[in-house]
C-alpha cells in the first residue's frame, strides 16, 4: 500500500510518475462537468432492439465503401463477425484479443486473416452508449471513416433503441489505486469507486507541442457527454498529412488511407489548418474530447468482465499505454467485481 495519489505504480519509475503527478496537478481544467447530474446505473445487461447498419468510406481503403452492421444479441460482451472471413470465429472485444497498437488498437482472434483494424472508434459505443452484448458484423478488416467523427454510429445505434435483457449487469473496479507510466511524462491512473455511486470519472490531459496546446476536460462518463464528444475527429500534424499527401503516396498503407481535412482534425504549429470543432468558451477542445472518449474508453472497454466503475485520470497518454494498463490490471489482479442496483 502507499499513501500517494498516484498508488502502486505497475510499471515506470517512481521518480518519474512523481514529477509528470506534479505536472499534471498544475495544468489548468479547462471545462469541469462533474457537477452534472449523473446517469443512473443499469440493473439490468442492454442489447440494442434491432438490427442497424452504417456505411462510409473505407479508413485504410478510402476508395472503398466498408459497412458495419450492429445486431442484438445473447451473447456476453461485444463481437466482431468478419463475414469475409467465412470459417472464422466472431472476435470477442477483450484486451486478450488485442494484436497490436501501433498507431491504432487491432483486435484478432485465431487466424492472422481474422482481424478487425482501428476498432477504438467503435468499441467506445459500449461503455458510451450503455450497451452491454452487441454484434458487430463487418464486411472486411477495415472499418468505415466519417467525417463527424463516431457521431453516424451513436446515431444509428440511438435509432436501433434499447433492450433490456435478464442478466444482471456486472460493474468491475479496481481494488486500490494504481498507476502506469510511459514514454514522455504519460501517465496513466485508476481509482477505486465509491460503492454508492457507479459512475466512471474520467479526468483526461493533453499537452501537445502545436495548435493543440494544453487540454483538459474532467466529466461524468454518461450517454450526454458521449454524444457531445463522439463528434471528436482524430488528429494529425500538418507536416504528417503532408507527407500523406506527397511521400506517402509511394506506399500501399499510407495512399490508399480515406483521410482527408474533413475527417481529421489538422494541427499546425501555431494553427489550425482546418476548422476545429467542440468550442468551449473560445478554445477547442476536440482533441481532448477524443483522446477522452474515442480512445481512453475504447481501452476500458476492453475489460470484458463488466463495465468499469471509478475514477480514471490520463495525462499525455496514448494507445499503447492505455492498452498495456488494462493488461496490467488483469496481470496483477486488481480487478475486483462490485454488487449493481437493485
Amino acid at each position: 500500500m502507499t499513501d500517494e495519489p498516484y498508488g502502486i505504480i505497475l510499471t515506470g519509475l517512481t521518480d518519474a510518475v512523481r514529477r509528470s503527478y506534479d505536472r499534471w496537478a498544475r495544468q489548468a481544467v479547462d471545462w469541469d462537468l462533474t457537477s452534472e447530474p449523473e446517469d443512473q446505473p443499469d440493473a439490468r445487461q442492454t442489447t440494442i432492439g434491432k438490427t442497424v447498419s452504417v456505411t462510409g468510406p473505407g479508413t485504410f481503403f478510402g476508395r472503398e465503401r466498408r459497412t458495419l452492421t450492429f445486431e442484438p444479441t445473447t451473447q456476453q460482451g461485444w463481437w466482431f463477425d468478419r463475414t469475409d472471413q467465412a470459417d472464422a470465429l466472431p472476435i470477442r472485444v477483450s484486451v486478450r484479443n488485442v494484436w497490436t497498437t501501433v498507431r491504432n488498437i487491432v483486435l484478432r482472434s485465431g487466424s492472422p486473416h481474422n482481424y478487425m483494424r482501428m476498432v477504438e472508434h467503435i468499441i467506445a459505443l459500449r461503455l458510451g452508449m450503455g450497451l452491454d452484448n452487441v454484434m458487430v458484423k463487418a464486411d472486411s478488416g477495415d472499418p468505415p471513416l466519417f467525417d463527424r467523427g463516431s457521431m453516424d454510429l451513436v446515431e444509428a445505434l440511438d435509432s436501433a433503441g434499447v433492450e433490456r435483457q435478464s442478466v444482471c449487469v456486472p460493474y468491475v473496479t479496481v481494488k486500490e489505486p494504481v498507476t502506469a507510466g510511459g514514454a514522455n511524462g504519460s501517465f496513466l491512473t485508476f481509482l477505486p469507486c465509491d460503492p454508492s455511486r457507479l459512475c466512471l470519472e474520467m479526468d483526461c490531459a493533453i499537452d501537445f507541442p502545436d495548435a493543440i496546446g494544453r487540454q483538459r476536460i474532467r466529466f461524468n462518463l454518461n450517454h450526454k457527454h458521449f454524444r457531445y464528444g463522439a463528434l471528436a475527429r482524430t488528429n494529425s500534424t500538418t507536416s504528417m498529412k503532408m507527407y500523406f499527401d506527397t511521400v506517402g503516396k509511394l506506399f500501399a498503407d499510407i495512399r490508399n488511407m480515406g483521410y482527408t481535412d474533413r475527417n481529421i482534425l489538422i494541427a499546425g504549429k501555431r494553427r489550425y489548418w482546418n476548422v476545429p470543432l467542440l468550442m468551449h468558451e473560445g478554445k477547442s477542445l476536440e482533441a481532448a474530447w477524443h483522446r477522452a472518449l474515442l480512445d481512453l474508453l475504447a481501452a476500458i472497454a476492453l475489460i470484458d468482465q463488466g463495465r468499469f466503475v471509478g475514477r480514471v485520470i490520463s495525462y499525455k497518454a496514448g494507445h499503447t499505454l492505455d492498452v498495456a494498463m488494462i493488461r496490467l490490471l488483469h496481470k496483477y489482479n486488481v480487478l475486483t467485481t462490485l454488487p449493481g442496483p437493485n
